[in-house]
Parts: structure tokens; C-alpha cells; sequence
């Protein structure tokens, strides 16, 4: 196996992008093996590699590691993104799941149809500005801190910047609402190893196009439509 973590997927975000995002956000350089066609995926079955038959795959330390928040959760603690206790982690644990929550609604919006899709942004938005947004602006606020936990940046910090630049391009002004966020957008992108990953060149994975979807429903089989919320 390489010396550098190596990524299983497709050419595109999916649930691989956040394991991007918190590698980039550790500084660690990876490699990507680009998933174009059903053989490439049933190499990877037939030999053993996809432990529950999905993507995606990381190779990491010897290890073939699949589950989504497994591989993140390895890989923050691995780089101390976990906080300095279980309290700490907790709590980052906690964070992190509302925000995959959130994040739920936008991962699914490029299976759509048209019309759903307009139905969804809609849905996004809402929920974004609700429900979960308000969580993070009151826990800024009232701990007053630079980061969600212990003030030290950690996984929580860099999923939730993940998560806001997502609803954003679903409506640029999202966080005008939001001071406490829009300071800590600010803030997190000003981190070196985050500027450099949100720079033109980088692995982060642009919004998900036609070309994408179809090459997700090609090898995956997926020969059925995705229904909005």
C-alpha cells in the first residue's frame, strides 16, 4: 500500500468529500483512485476490499477502511482534529452528527429530478436556517470562543465550514442571519491547510454535474429515481 492515504471513489463529492476535506484540513496529502466503470467496482468486491459492498474505501495504515464516519473519526483522531478528552469528543461528536444531518439533504439534490430539486433547495435552505444554523451561531455566541470545541479547531469545525459552503450555493446570502458564522466561515478559511484545499487545483471536488450523476448510477447500478423529502 502507498505511504500516503489512498481514496476509493468517484470523481465527484458524495460522502467522500468531507474525508477530503478533514485530510486536507490535517495537511496530509493523499491519492485518489477515480471509480469510471462497474469493473473497476467489482474488482474491488470480488477482492474483499468493500467490507459491507459499498464505497467509500480508504487505504490508511495498513488498514482498508470503509464506513464514512468510521474513516473520519480515525482519521481525526489520528491527527488530533478529536479534542483532549471524552468530553470534548463528545461533544465534536455531537456536532458532527447534526451537521451530517444537514448534510443529508444536500448529497442526495444532484440524483433528483428538475422539479424536485427546486423543491429540495427550498428544503435545504429552511432546515439550514431553522433548525440547525441557529445550533452553532448560539454555541459561538455563548461561549465566545474562536472554535465549536474547547477552543481548539478540531473535526467539528471543518465539517460545519464543509456543510455552510454547500448551502451556500444553494443561496449565497444563507448566513446574513448568522454573524457568529459568517465570522467563523471567515475564520476557518483563513487556516492555512483550509485556504490552500478551497484554492483553484486543489482535491476538493466541485458542485456535482450531469456527468457525475451518470457515472454514479452507471456502477452503482442505480436505475431508479432519487424522490425529494
Amino acid at each position: 500500500m502507498s505511504t500516503k492515504p489512498k481514496l476509493y471513489y468517484f470523481n465527484g463529492r458524495g460522502k467522500m468529500e468531507s474525508i477530503r476535506w478533514l485530510l486536507a484540513a490535517a495537511g496530509v496529502e493523499f491519492e485518489e483512485e477515480f471509480l469510471e466503470t462497474r469493473d473497476q467496482y467489482e474488482k474491488l468486491l470480488q477482492g474483499g476490499s468493500l467490507l459491507f459492498q459499498q464505497v467509500p474505501m480508504v487505504e490508511i495504515d495498513g488498514m482498508r477502511m470503509v464506513q464514512t464516519r468510521a474513516i473520519l473519526s480515525y482519521i481525526a483522531a489520528k491527527y488530533n482534529l478529536y479534542g483532549k478528552d471524552l468530553k470534548e469528543r463528545a461533544l465534536i461528536d455531537m456536532y458532527v452528527g447534526g451537521t451530517d444531518d444537514l448534510m443529508g439533504f444536500i448529497l442526495m439534490f444532484p440524483f433528483l429530478s428538475t422539479e424536485d430539486k427546486e423543491k429540495q433547495r427550498v428544503l435545504i435552505v429552511q432546515k439550514a436556517t431553522s433548525r440547525y444554523f441557529p445550533v452553532y451561531e448560539k454555541v459561538l455566541k455563548d461561549h465566545g470562543q474562536d472554535f465549536l470545541v474547547g477552543n481548539n479547531f478540531s473535526w467539528a469545525d471543518v465539517h460545519l465550514l464543509e456543510a455552510i459552503l454547500m448551502v451556500e450555493e444553494k443561496k449565497s446570502d444563507v448566513l446574513s442571519g448568522f454573524p457568529q458564522l459568517q465570522a467563523f466561515k471567515a475564520r476557518i478559511s483563513s487556516i492555512p491547510t483550509i485556504k490552500k484545499f478551497l484554492e483553484p487545483g486543489s482535491q476538493r471536488k466541485p458542485v456535482p454535474d450531469d456527468k457525475y450523476v451518470e457515472t454514479v448510477r452507471r456502477v452503482l447500478r442505480m436505475y431508479y429515481d432519487v424522490k425529494a423529502n
